[in-house]
């Protein structure tokens, strides 16, 4: 079955990559198929811009835009939550810190 993950993201191509690449890293050993990516932009997260701001003080954003990555898989339910949970691990680990890219799980 084909289903879909999907997230908000304030990234800059280099932060867009990196996230696809960590998509494609959970789920390859899972056996979970990408069979396509989309990125939608813009998109209505606008908030992850003040996110960004308020954990990079003084920072410039660059080239940093919202965006929505859609990857779709063919896979399980438990395989698609298996890969969506590593994903957000990988995103924010636990910890004191600062998201290198703000996001939202969709």
């Amino acid at each position: 079955m084909t289903r879909d993950l999907a997230f908000g993201l304030y990234a800059d191509e280099r932060g867009l990559a990196a996230v696809t690449k960590l998509v494609e890293a959970a789920a390859a050993p899972r056996s979970a198929r990408i069979t396509g990516t989309t990125v939608m932009d813009p998109c209505p997260y606008d908030f992850l811009a003040q996110q960004w701001a308020v954990e990079h003080p003084g920072e410039d954003s660059g080239a940093r835009r919202p965006v929505e990555l859609r990857v779709r898989l063919t896979c399980s339910l438990r395989t698609w939550r298996s890969v969506r949970r590593t994903v957000i691990a990988s995103l924010c680990p636990e910890g004191p810190h600062a998201c290198a890219v703000p996001w939202i799980a969709l």
